[in-house]
């Protein structure tokens, strides 16, 4: 990576930690924000949650095209500003209706920032480095959302609403504190990656689903956020309260065992993935999360102590981190070289529109199964976390040696070298 690269680098790094930091703030208080304190009730509330995925789902089929025609900058600043009123709206609103269209606003925002940024990390970034790239990304994300969170617990006060105002408006400033940031970007061009397609004249969503490889992958990666993400915050939790008897500050100590296995873990393992080929590495996160399921069968279907149910549920948490920290250099490289040239932010779109319907339909399937049907809900997502660890062997014999493994271009790159060097000395 050049000099003026890594500078580059370095700031995208900033923005991701800053608008994980500023979400932090609001995120885990947005429904009660909603339906208690601006007293609008539990069905607003999780209308609002409904409707940032909808946002979502609306957007992003465009966000692609438009990053590949004006590039993922134009199309960052764009997202920043609206998540920024949108966010700000939000903190003001006082009514339903305006509540809900602030939350459409942020969410579409929120939504396209994501390809947005993915894409600038891959023009910024080499085969090589674009693992370890990914992972610094995931560790701020987390690290950014852990704090963030902390410290809008403390200045939140469900009695107040101008503590809830003061939030939304900490979190739009990040927004545009990030759009001051990223408009004195100079990225250079999407680099070429070996074993890509070519592009066509007009990048078409035909032409992505051409792509078997990439089209494999979308269905890995739904299943991967819907039997993983998709049930951190809707099922999973309905489990552990209802089956587990987990009390709330439990879960909560789950959810900080998650934050802290990733932090932990994302660079201790980033080592030993580098070295792997992408397919096995996803295969073996299949492996960890059908004990992570396993453990937490245990936790609700066991007949432990109150004491041994809960270290179960909270061990259940941190083995989905160990995953998660596994997948961040792993899944998104592999995005990004399957693109054909200057497609990366269409790849990233898309793969982001498959992410975000995992998550609206893993709450919907996995929130009653937990609360209700515990046995069949334990044994449904373990058999899904296998089903991970199969459609990543099959996605691997679609691969090119040197997309499964990237590293192998660097040996390449030495044995040539070296044969080089023979010759000379010949």
């Amino acid at each position: 990576m050049t000099r003026a690269r890594g500078a580059e680098m370095r700031r995208i790094h900033v923005g991701n930690a800053l608008s994980a930091f500023g979400l932090g703030f609001t995120v885990p208080y947005l429904y009660v924000y909603v339906a208690q304190v601006r007293g609008l009730g539990a069905v607003t509330a999780g209308l609002v949650l409904a409707v940032f995925a909808v946002a979502a789902l609306v957007v992003l089929p465009f966000a692609g095209r438009a990053i590949v025609r004006r590039g993922p900058l134009p199309v960052l600043l764009t997202a920043l500003v609206m998540a920024a009123l949108g966010s700000l709206s939000l903190g003001l609103a006082g009514h339903a209706a305006t509540v809900l269209l602030s939350a459409a606003a942020l969410g579409a925002g929120q939504a396209v920032m994501q390809p947005a940024l993915a894409t600038m990390i891959v023009d910024c970034s080499t085969s090589e480095t674009r693992s370890r790239a990914f992972a610094t990304q995931f560790f701020l994300q987390n690290l950014g959302l852990g704090v963030g969170g902390l410290i809008g617990g403390h200045l939140v006060d469900t009695s107040s609403t101008a503590s809830f105002t003061l939030l939304f408006a900490i979190e739009a400033a990040m927004f545009l504190l990030l759009v001051v940031v990223m408009a004195t970007l100079r990225l250079p061009h999407a680099p070429r990656i070996e074993g890509a397609p070519t592009r066509s004249a007009k990048g078409s969503w035909k032409q992505l689903l051409g792509n078997r490889a990439m089209v494999q992958l979308c269905v890995l990666g739904f299943v991967l956020f819907f039997a993983c993400y998709g049930q951190f915050e809707s099922g999973l939790s309905a489990y552990g309260v209802e089956a587990a008897g987990i009390s709330t500050s439990a879960l909560g100590t789950a959810l900080a065992a998650n934050t802290a296995m990733i932090v932990v873990a994302q660079f201790a393992v980033l080592r030993f993935v580098e070295r792997r080929r992408r397919s096995r590495v996803i295969a073996l996160v299949g492996l960890i999360w059908a004990v992570a399921w396993v453990t937490a069968g245990y936790a609700g279907l066991g007949h432990g102590s109150r004491e041994m149910a809960t270290a179960a549920f909270v061990s259940t948490y941190a083995l989905f981190g160990l995953g998660e920290a596994m997948l961040s250099p792993t899944v998104a490289p592999l995005v990004a070289d399957l693109a054909p040239e200057g497609m990366a932010g269409q790849y990233n779109s898309a793969f982001a529109l498959v992410k975000q319907l995992a998550l609206a339909v893993g709450p919907a399937v996995g929130g009653p199964m937990g609360a209700s049907l515990h046995a069949p809900y334990v044994v449904t997502f373990l058999l899904f976390s296998l089903g991970i660890t199969y459609l990543a062997i099959r996605l691997g014999r679609q691969l090119t040696p040197v997309q499964n493994q990237p590293s192998l271009r660097k040996s390449r790159v030495v044995a040539q070298g070296g044969a080089a060097a023979k010759s000379l000395a010949a």
